[in-house]
């Protein structure tokens, strides 16, 4: 998709802003570079850069004015985030928004001093890009995806939810330290909760099906959707096999019919990520600017799909919950 035809669909909320009268010409406009590790059609990426797009306009930067904005996506393909690190370093842009560990990763691959603000990274320590969130210190700073400790909450939703699982399948991407890392907190609760839990990689549909048909030949089971770019093109899948075989299920991401999902807002690290944009090509520095772990978490439960199931929720739970869809 290219970013004016991008731009014109969310028009209604995107382009119909009135532009500051300081706007400077095209030949002025400051170069913002976009690289998402997701496929172009991927909802929540469209919604993330429509915010980022949406904040930036307020805040006074109107692409094609005083602000040319490249985006590239990436699909979590290693060797095409690096193909477009490189298209976009080869424009000179002053700042580059990335997102996703690879995203920073082919970023830092093609240069080491261009500025980057980066969303939906789950370990930026762990991963090499500064050694203190607090004081990032060099080129790269942003928002994290969310601390590894939240794993062990979708386990625990998930027997609060039924409380007869005795068994859960993992979804989760084994070739990602985030992936590998969630897990491991998994792991850890499941021995509290007396939980067997089976990973899954979530790259391949087909390795999807025949996993979750095999696991579900055994009663008294349910599934755990992780947070990873890779499931992004699986979602819709992973949530027709969880109702197919009547599995339990509580999912990272909000997804259409998920049972339970419980993560940090999506959308909201990409607003942020533009006032960092902002403050950045206004002079401040990556360096100063301290990384940001998730302060607003969504519950979302669909009783449509409990019913569907035959569970019956928790009083206590459904309490909780920011939306309760019926």
């Amino acid at each position: 998709m290219r970013r004016r035809e991008f731009i014109k669909l969310f028009g209604g909320t995107v382009t119909a802003w009135p532009l500051p009268a300081y706007a400077q010409q095209p030949s002025q406009a400051r170069r913002i570079g976009v690289l998402m590790n997701v496929a172009a059609d991927d909802r929540q990426g469209q919604r993330g850069i429509a915010a980022f797009l949406g904040t930036l306009q307020s805040l006074g930067w109107n692409d094609g004015r005083n602000a040319q904005i490249d985006i590239r996506w990436g699909a979590n393909d290693l060797d095409l985030q690096r193909k477009h690190a490189t298209e976009l370093a080869a424009f000179a842009p002053e700042i580059i928004l990335a997102s996703g560990t690879i995203s920073v990763n082919a970023v830092r691959h093609v240069s080491r001093t261009l500025p980057i603000v980066f969303v939906r990274v789950a370990d930026p320590v762990g991963a090499g890009f500064m050694s203190s969130l607090a004081r990032p210190g060099g080129n790269i700073t942003g928002f994290m995806l969310f601390e590894y400790s939240l794993s062990a909450k979708w386990l625990e939703l998930l027997k609060q939810v039924a409380p007869s699982v005795t068994r859960a399948v993992v979804i989760r991407d084994p070739g990602n330290p985030a992936g590998i890392a969630m897990f491991a907190v998994i792991q850890a609760m499941s021995r509290l909760l007396g939980i067997e839990v089976i990973p899954v990689s979530d790259s391949d549909a087909g390795e999807i099906e025949r996993a979750i048909a095999d696991f579900a030949r055994s009663p008294n089971g349910g599934l755990i959707a992780t947070a990873t770019a890779t499931s992004s093109p699986h979602h819709d899948l992973i949530v027709k096999l969880a109702a197919q075989y009547k599995l339990p299920a509580v999912y990272a991401d909000r997804l259409n019919g998920g049972l339970v999902c419980y993560g940090p807002d999506r959308v909201d690290p990409f607003r942020l990520a533009a006032g960092y944009v902002d403050r950045i090509l206004k002079g401040e520095k990556p360096a100063d600017l301290p990384v940001q772990a998730p302060t607003k978490y969504e519950l979302v439960i669909n009783l449509r799909t409990a019913k569907s199931l035959g569970i019956a929720l928790p009083p206590a739970l459904l309490a909780q919950a920011g939306e309760v869809i019926e």
